[in-house]
């Protein structure tokens, strides 16, 4: 599904990705862990192809889906009107056709399922910092990708809503979507992962299958300073 063979990035001489080799599995959730700076935003952004790694190869077989850490949102647009722009370019020009029909249908029931059906008709300038979060991974969901990829899903987010947001990309992950999701947040990454690779200094200080640890925070922070 994707594989990442020997992949290098460097900003301004500064390396952030030192020769990064991964292979995540189809359907799995897989995440990236690493302090501020280990190049897990970096890495995202490469396999989104927002930004051309210096070497090495990138094989994505499927379409992607990209949730930003800093959310995106048009800010002349509704919650609602955010949603649907991100179906522009899959829906047919009949703006009252069936597509467009089932997309608003599927909208909805994202903004439901995040618990924001109310903010349909608001603008982000009046969104917390955690619907604005919710919004941006509700827009991330609307093309249907194959491979989801996440920046940082439940910064801004407290404890009762990062479980909503782990309940609903855990189903999202049942119906097949490949999910990468980076997090500085190992409570977090634990609880919704099947594989955690660790970033350190832009190289992989860990690799490690989250069933197969009796105490897989611990592990990981043992690598993380």
């Amino acid at each position: 599904m994707l594989k990442i063979h020997d992949v290098c990035k460097t900003f301004k001489g500064t390396k952030i990705l030192d020769h990064i080799s991964i292979e995540i599995e189809k359907s799995s959730i897989f995440g990236l862990a690493g302090p501020s700076g280990s190049g897990k935003s970096t890495l995202l952004r490469c396999i989104q192809r927002l930004e051309t790694p210096d070497c090495g190869l990138l094989e994505c077989n499927g379409k992607t889906g990209f949730m930003f850490q800093d959310f995106q949102l048009f800010p002349h647009m509704t919650v609602l009107e955010n949603l649907l722009y991100a179906t522009k370019f899959l829906a047919s020009k009949d703006v009252y056709g069936e597509k467009s029909a089932n997309y608003l249908c599927m909208a909805r029931g994202m903004l439901k399922d995040l618990g924001i059906e109310e903010k349909e008709q608001s603008y982000p300038n009046s969104l917390s910092g955690g619907q604005k979060q919710r919004v941006a991974l509700a827009r991330s969901l609307m093309i249907n990708p194959d491979i989801l990829l996440c920046d940082e899903p439940t910064s801004g987010l407290d404890i009762a809503t990062i479980q909503d947001v782990v309940q609903l990309l855990r189903s999202i992950s049942e119906t097949g979507v490949t999910m990468v999701i980076a997090s500085h947040d190992l409570d977090f990454l634990t609880k919704i992962s099947d594989r955690i690779v660790l970033l350190k200094k832009g190289k992989i200080a860990v690799d490690v299958h989250v069933q197969q640890q009796k105490d897989p925070i611990n592990y990981l922070k043992r690598y993380y300073t």
